[in-house]
C-alpha cells in the first residue's frame, strides 16, 4: 500500500509542478539540511512566494505532500481523500501557487534521490555536508562512496540553466563539482570559497545569575570583493554558519543584496533541538541539541560547551547514534575522545550504544566517578536533575530514537513553555 502511494501522490505532484512551474530549491546533506532549510526561507519570505517542507516531510511521500500543500492523512481515509481533492484542484483550476518551493530532501536507501529527482528538477540545488572520516546515516548503504554517489545525484539533477552551492570545507561536498554540468558557486570557510565566512567571534557567557546569559556570533560575509558584518544572535557554534552561508549564496543568485541579506539573517532562528539555548532550574544553562545526532554534529556540539564561559560544571549529556552501519563503534569512539579533550565535568550517557562513549573517555583518563551511565531517559534525567547546580551548563543531544528531549524537559525552568521550545511535543510522541 505504500509503493502505490508513494505512486500516486508522485502522479499528482508533478502534474502539479509542470503546470505551476515553480522554482525549486533541493537541499541534501547528512548534516545541517533543516537548518539549511530554515535559512533559506527566512532569506527568501519577503521577497518571494515560498513553501518549505510541511514539518519535516523530506521522503518520497512527504515531498509530494509539501509540493500538493497538504499534511498527511496518517490512517484517516477522509484525509487522504482531501489529499485528493486538493491536488485536484490544483490541477484542473488555476489556484494560488509558491513561486519557490524549498524541499529538503532525505534519503535513507540506495535509490532515493534518483527517485526525487526523476520528477523534481531542481533549479538550485545545495549540498551541506556529509563528513568523509566519520559518515552519517550509511546504515543501508555499501560505504561511504556509496553514499556520497547518492547524495551527488541532486547535483547532477540541477537544471543546467541553475546553480549548485557547494560546502567548500567538506572535501566529499566539493569534489561533486567535477561531475556536475550546472555552474556552481563554494561557500565557508575556506580561503577560495566563493562566498566565505570569515572574524569569527563567538559570544558566550553564563554566569551564576539567570540573566547573565547571552550568546551569538559576529562574522564577515566575503563575496566578489564586498564584505559585510553578520551578527546572529542566539547562534552558539561556528558550524551553524555555514547554513545562513548557503541561504545567502540563493538570496544572491536570486538578485537580492548582500548587505540586506545579512540583516534578514539577524533574525535567524535555529529549528526547535538544534543548539537552542534554554534556561534550565536552578540558574543554569541548557543547550538542546535533542532533534538528532551524528558524530560530526556531536563533535561540534562540544566544542561549543568547551567555549563557553560559565563559573560551573560542564555536562555532556549524550544518547545513542543511530544510523552508522559499519561506523557505528567507531563513530562512539570518536566521540568519547572528543569529550575528554574537550575536559568535560561530567559525561552522562543513555542507552547501550552510547556506553562506548563512556567506556572511551574512562579509557583514556576521565575519572569513572564523573561518569554515570543509563539505560533510559527518565532514569537519565531525575538523575541530572538532582546533581545539577546553579551556575552548569548542560549540553543534550542524541538521536531521535533515543528522545533526548525528555531529558531538556525534566530539567528546563519552563517545563510548560515544552510545546513551544522542544521537538517531539506532539501527541502520537507524547505517548510514545
Amino acid at each position: 500500500m505504500r509503493k502505490i502511494l508513494e505512486k500516486y501522490l508522485r502522479f499528482l505532484a508533478k502534474r502539479i509542478l509542470e503546470k505551476y512551474n515553480p522554482k525549486i530549491i533541493g537541499i541534501t546533506g547528512s548534516v545541517g539540511k533543516t537548518s539549511t532549510k530554515e535559512a533559506v526561507n527566512l532569506v527568501l519570505q519577503d521577497d518571494f512566494k515560498v513553501r518549505k517542507n510541511i514539518k519535516n516531510y523530506n521522503n518520497e511521500i512527504g515531498i509530494p505532500l509539501t509540493i500538493i500543500g497538504h499534511e498527511s492523512g496518517g490512517r484517516n481515509l477522509f484525509k487522504w481523500l482531501s489529499v485528493s481533492w486538493q491536488s485536484l484542484k490544483l490541477i484542473l483550476t488555476k489556484q494560488d501557487y509558491p513561486e519557490i518551493l524549498i524541499l529538503e530532501m532525505g534519503i535513507d536507501h540506495p535509490g532515493d534521490m534518483k527517485y526525487l529527482t526523476e520528477f523534481i528538477k531542481p533549479d538550485i540545488s545545495i549540498v551541506t555536508a556529509i563528513g568523509k572520516n566519520i559518515p552519517v546515516h550509511v546504515e543501508f548503504f555499501k560505504g561511504i562512496d556509496h553514499l556520497i554517489r547518492e547524495k551527488r545525484v541532486l547535483a547532477e539533477a540541477t537544471k543546467e540553466t541553475g546553480k549548485v552551492f557547494l560546502n567548500r570545507d567538506d572535501i566529499s561536498v566539493y569534489n561533486m563539482s567535477k561531475n556536475i554540468k550546472a555552474p556552481y558557486w563554494t561557500y565557508g570557510f575556506h580561503a577560495q570559497s566563493d562566498l566565505l565566512a570569515s572574524d569569527v567571534k563567538i559570544i558566550t557567557k553564563f554566569a551564576n545569575d539567570k540573566e547573565a546569559q547571552e550568546v551569538g556570533l559576529n562574522c564577515k560575509l566575503n563575496f566578489q570583493g564586498s564584505v559585510v558584518p553578520l551578527y546572529l544572535p542566539n547562534v552558539l557554534g561556528k558550524h551553524q554558519i555555514y547554513s545562513v552561508l548557503a541561504a545567502t549564496c540563493v538570496g544572491l543568485e536570486l538578485g537580492l543584496n548582500l548587505v540586506n541579506i545579512s540583516k534578514g539573517l539577524e533574525g535567524y532562528v535555529s529549528p526547535k533541538g538544534r543548539m537552542n539555548v534554554i534556561s534550565g532550574i536552578k540558574h543554569t544553562m541548557l543547550i538542546d541539541d535533542t532533534y538528532n545526532a551524528s558524530p560530526p554534529a556531536v563533535i561540534a556540539a562540544l566544542e561549543v560547551l568547551k567555549n563557553i564561559e560559565s563559573v560551573g560544571k560542564k555536562w555532556a549529556i549524550l544518547g545513542n547514534m543511530a544510523e552508522l552501519g559499519q561506523y557505528t563503534t567507531r563513530g562512539h569512539n570518536v566521540v568519547g575522545e572528543t569529550v575528554l579533550e574537550n575536559k568535560i565535568d561530567y559525561l552522562v550517557t543513555v542507552g547501550d550504544l552510547a556506553k562506548i562513549i563512556a567506556s572511551k573517555a574512562n579509557e583514556l583518563g576521565m575519572d569513572y566517578d564523573c561518569i554515570f551511565e543509563f539505560a533510559e531517559v527518565q532514569e537519565a534525567g531525575k538523575f541530572v536533575q538532582e546533581k545539577m547546580k546553579q551556575g552548569d551548563v548542560l549540553l543534550v543531544k542524541g538521536s531521535q530514537s533515543v528522545r533526548m528531549e525528555k531529558i531538556v524537559k525534566e530539567i528546563m525552568a519552563e517545563p510548560l513553555r515544552a510545546e513551544d521550545l522542544l521537538v517531539r511535543q506532539e501527541t502520537k510522541w507524547l505517548k510514545s
